[in-house]
């Protein structure tokens, strides 16, 4: 075969995509999913440090800084994981694992994006907010996926930190510190997060098996995981109420409702695990969204409205 058929050939296998399929290929490196929980949760974060509402212009700039310090650590995830993502069923339609997106674009991009976001967040909030976004990447990039998440059934405990960042950096956008109210929305996600990515993992299970990665589900029995979602979940439970003395009687009844809602979902599937009943997981991953939603909503809804605040000892 000539040179030129050779090229003719190559060409034929892998055409070079119009712009409209190369932006969806960017956008989705930044998986726009996960880039969902910022969100859910900067925005309460951001009124509850107001105890108020805080300037809409502050919250648009804070978003787009948190969507492209997101957007730059989902890539370079991608980046990294490029090898299990094309093994794993569930990922094998990313970018790189398709070839949508040449390898070393995704890291430039990525690091664009990151460097991006400090500009930004510089600019238009403080260097404070800056400053912990790209901790953040490094911490999500460099602590998670390149050390934890190959080594450690423990990955996503601790990994999961860096999910837990959007509320600092909310916080930080407004106040210029970081007062305990943040950290305490922190452990809310913090202690979330493992039932939430177990949940999922559970029904992926074979997939972490395939591609090497210590999920907790991909090496542990099905009882002993659903038994700690079941424990994180009572600390989640627990440690939200610790913002009680910030935050009035709205998000003392949702934190305590859905809470409990949560945890019977969680003791419900580790029944039916233990009984060897046919369980389904992926309703409980669902519904974890739904918890983090309902809490977070709660918190916005009675900052936004000015709610009297339930000191201690609680005074209605």
């Amino acid at each position: 075969m000539s040179i030129t058929a050779d090229a003719s050939a190559r060409s034929h296998h892998h055409p070079r995509p119009d712009w409209k399929s190369s932006v969806r290929a960017y956008v989705a490196l930044t998986k726009p999913r996960v880039i969902e929980l910022l969100l859910v949760t900067t925005i309460p974060a951001m009124l509850l440090a107001q105890r108020g509402l805080p300037s809409p212009l502050l919250v648009l700039t804070t978003l787009v800084g948190g969507i492209m310090a997101a957007g730059s650590a989902n890539a370079l995830n991608c980046v990294a994981d490029a090898d299990i993502d094309a093994v794993m069923k569930r990922t094998k339609a990313r970018p790189l694992a398709t070839h949508s997106v040449p390898r070393r674009n995704a890291l430039i991009f990525g690091v664009l994006m990151g460097l991006g976001s400090f500009a930004w967040f510089y600019a238009t909030t403080n260097l404070l907010s800056a400053v912990l976004a790209v901790a953040t990447i490094l911490f999500y990039v460099f602590v998670y996926t390149l050390v934890l998440k190959r080594r450690t059934a423990q990955n996503i405990i601790w990994g999961g930190a860096a999910g837990c960042m959007p509320v600092v950096i909310g916080w930080a956008a407004v106040t210029g510190t970081v007062e305990w109210p943040a950290f305490v929305m922190f452990g809310v996600i913090f202690f979330w997060t493992p039932p939430h990515t177990w949940a999922l993992a559970m029904k992926f299970s074979d997939d972490y098996k395939a591609a090497g990665v210590p999920m907790l589900p991909a090496v542990a029995e099905p009882a002993y995981v659903t038994r700690q979602i079941v424990i994180f979940t009572w600390l989640m439970v627990a440690w939200s109420l610790l913002l009680v003395p910030a935050s009035g009687w709205l998000y003392l009844s949702a934190a305590v409702v859905a809470g409990v809602w949560f945890a019977v979902l969680t003791h419900r599937l580790h029944g039916q695990v233990r009984r060897g009943e046919k369980a389904n997981p992926m309703r409980l991953f669902h519904m974890s969204n739904t918890y983090l939603m309902l809490v977070f909503v709660a918190l916005a809804v009675d900052s936004a409205i000015g709610l009297p605040v339930l000191n201690w000892p609680w005074t209605w």
